[in-house]
């Protein structure tokens, strides 16, 4: 079955600020990276010309708040993506500088097949995940990892 995930991010300095300049650099490149590797079914990109979703304001009133929302063939798939190819490891290494922590960044579940999550639909599952925990419904890397069967 697809999986969906969020994961989202503020800016620790304004979203234009010179400082966060590399990671605007890096989205593009990255983003091909996605677009391109086994597994990948779809990703939230703003308006326009827009090949990203930072200018998406998805939380009202905060404009440093950034989500990053996709779809993916399968939990493997996108586990191999995030953390073992080398142009999106090394932006993760560096997410320190650029943003401040927020728990829960990230949330996983499944979609039924074509299913493109909303950016709504999205911030309540990690809303969920925050409340509840990690379970079936909406999960993290390592929870799959412990309980996923076969």
């Amino acid at each position: 079955m697809p999986i969906a995930q969020i994961n989202v991010a503020r800016f620790r300095r304004a979203k234009a600020d010179p400082a966060n300049q590399p990671f605007m650099d890096a989205l593009d490149h990255v983003n091909a990276k996605a677009d391109l590797a086994d597994g990948f079914i779809w990703r939230l990109v703003g308006e326009g010309d827009a090949n990203d979703a930072t200018a998406i304001q998805a939380v009202a009133g905060d404009a440093e708040f950034i989500v990053n929302l996709s779809v993916w063939r399968d939990v493997p798939a996108l586990e191999a993506f995030a953390y073992r190819q080398a142009d999106h490891r090394a932006v993760l290494a560096r997410r320190g500088e650029w943003f401040a922590p927020i728990e829960p960044s990230l949330a996983l579940w499944e979609v039924p097949e074509g299913h493109i999550p909303s950016v709504v639909e999205a911030l309540d599952k990690l809303a969920q995940l925050g409340r509840d925990g990690p379970s079936a419904a909406v999960f993290t890397f390592r929870w799959w990892r412990e309980n996923r069967q076969g």
